[in-house]
């Protein structure tokens, strides 16, 4: 049975199509939302807030969401790593 993940402001998505989230802060996301746009495939849930993290979902779908990466991750039940834990390894 698909769970649903609530991504803002009443929108959901089916967490098995769930490929990746990341921050929209980078510049490869930036191109990436750039060709989801010109190819018809971007979903865009943010209700008019600023874009913090990009959903890749199978079949190449890009959704656009105004809560934080780290959020959705929590949302999602996946393992949050906080910035510069990694380098402590």
């Amino acid at each position: 049975m698909a769970k649903l993940m609530n991504i803002g402001f009443g929108n959901l998505v089916n967490t098995d199509k769930i490929i990746s989230i990341i921050s929209s802060d980078s510049a490869p996301a930036k191109r990436m939302i750039q060709r989801g746009k010109e190819q018809e495939t971007l979903i865009d849930a943010t209700q008019g807030r600023r874009t913090k993290s990009v959903i890749f979902t199978e079949q190449s779908r890009i959704i656009l969401s105004a809560l934080q990466p780290e959020t959705l991750a929590v949302r999602f039940g996946g393992n949050v790593t906080e910035v510069g834990e990694d380098a402590k390894e």
